[in-house]
């Protein structure tokens, strides 16, 4: 049954938007209609931001203690809706229903839980020589938030934030915004019920042209934190900068998975293809990029089409599917043109490709699993994010060869290495240049920094780094003691 969704969250209530207009939220299963939300417009944004900017003194002034204690009962909420929320996130970006669960709502109720936990021990104020210096809330903070991964990079943002004394305005995807409407009944109950400041959350749903630009602009907004792709996030950094505000820009990605040559073929390459995969290939670390040794190509090309042929592709709500649909039709149509430019530039389809997957839901946004051969390192599909199931595997001839191909490309945020010695595989990590790379398969660390180098963006959330990128530092001077 089709869901309305009539009002956006400002100022601690549901309020009527100012237009009339309507989007309507397709189902990637199918490709049917799923609900419709509020068009916001410029004066929505604006009203949200006085909201915010009205809340800001009193929340800035609220305890640690309080803040934590709210975090910790949204994380609570989150977990006691989780099926709920998974099989919204399923049915609204395609997301298998298991996964959606474990990562699509694990990991938001996590970063509350983090940001909770690390406000009883952060450093608000330190003294260093004469000086006391001070952490303090940045202010209103505008959070611009994908479709891919759509609660965990709210909760990135918005926990963060508001863990340090920050009131925000938020405007998730239109592509997969029922999530946040979620988020925003969860936090109004428990705003409530504690007496917590109207405004210290806002949610505006909208497009990204008028409602994120409005923001983007918006002279009482004192950060912009944005994820999405690197085009966007240019366009976000030119309109913020008219008002210098800080801005947070988490972008794309083309990473590259190193199997040096002592490495186990037989679990590296699966490994590597499941980091390809994971989420339908909609992930902006995805290992896209297999790199393995030109000795050893024909091994890695067999074992890395075995491993795409076993992903199940199907109903993200049926037992059994590991690989559900894109989560729009223009994604779906993006990859296939991406498939069909490897082709045209003379890479070798080893599986999968541009026609539609068997035995998949009509109308829904499929892509088969699917896998290049002897792919030129400069080539489209080696150098562009594509987010799709799509990987690309490359030779190289030696170690510093492999650290050339890795680099070649206009992003850095992610990467791993595999290797017999988890110090060689250290090595060559260390002369990547992006933000974060796997060690032989270790996984992701909520507490760890995360953020890219190059196009991939600047600025670093989750664990203690994300929180101080809401801060900013005061200097307090004080005369030295007078000496006897």
């Amino acid at each position: 049954m089709m869901q309305e969704r009539t009002q956006l969250y400002i100022g601690g209530r549901w309020l009527a938007p100012h237009g009339a207009g309507r989007i309507a939220v397709d189902c990637p299963i199918d490709g049917s209609v799923l609900a419709t939300i509020p068009e916001g417009d410029a004066r929505d944004a604006a009203a949200a931001v006085a909201a915010a900017r009205a809340a800001f003194a009193d929340w800035a002034a609220t305890p640690v203690v309080e803040r934590a204690a709210m975090l910790k009962q949204v994380q609570e909420a989150l977990k006691l809706r989780g099926d709920e929320i998974a099989r919204t996130l399923s049915c609204e970006m395609g997301a298998p229903l298991a996964f959606a669960q474990r990562v699509q709502v694990g990991s938001p109720a996590a970063t509350f839980s983090m940001y909770a936990k690390l406000l009883a021990g952060f450093p608000f104020e330190e003294t260093v020589g004469n000086s006391r210096v001070l952490r303090e809330p940045v202010g209103v903070v505008a959070a611009i938030t994908p479709w891919n991964y759509p609660l965990h990079q709210i909760a990135a943002k918005v926990a963060a934030a508001l863990a340090a004394g920050c009131t925000v305005v938020l405007k998730p995807s239109e592509v997969a915004p029922l999530n946040a409407f979620l988020l925003a009944e969860i936090i109004d109950e428990i705003a409530n019920e504690r007496g917590l400041p109207p405004g210290i959350f806002n949610l505006v749903t909208g497009y990204g042209p008028v409602v994120g630009e409005a923001l983007a602009t918006h002279p009482d907004v004192d950060m912009v934190s944005f994820t999405g792709s690197t085009r966007a996030g240019r366009r976000v950094a030119e309109l913020a900068a008219a008002t210098v505000k800080r801005v947070a820009l988490e972008l794309g990605g083309k990473s590259a998975g190193i199997v040096l040559d002592d490495a186990d073929f037989g679990v590296a390459v699966p490994a590597v293809v499941a980091n390809c995969y994971a989420n339908a290939g909609q992930t902006c670390t995805a290992q896209t990029r297999l790199l393995v040794p030109a000795a050893r190509y024909e091994e890695a090309a067999r074992l890395a089409v075995a491993a795409a042929e076993a992903f199940r592709v199907g109903d993200p709500l049926a037992a059994g599917t590991t690989l559900g649909p894109l989560a729009s039709r223009m994604q779906q149509q993006r990859v296939r043109e991406c498939i069909g430019q490897g082709l045209a530039e003379g890479a070798e389809l080893l599986t999968g490709g541009a026609e539609l997957p068997a035995d998949v839901p009509a109308g829904g946004f499929y892509v088969a699993p699917t896998v290049f051969g002897r792919v030129a390192p400069e080539s489209t599909i080696a150098q562009e994010e594509i987010f799709g199931p799509v990987l690309a595997i490359v030779a190289y001839d030696d170690e510093d060869d492999a650290v050339r191909i890795a680099n070649g490309t206009p992003y850095g945020l992610a990467g791993g290495v595999w290797s017999a010695s988890d110090e060689r595989a250290e090595r060559v990590a260390r002369r990547l240049r992006t933000g974060q790379v796997e060690i032989n398969g270790g996984p992701f660390n909520l507490y760890a920094p995360f953020g890219g180098y190059k196009q991939s963006g600047n600025g670093r959330e989750l664990g203690r780094y994300g929180l101080e990128e809401f801060l900013e530092y005061k200097a307090l001077q004080f005369r030295p003691a007078a000496k006897n």
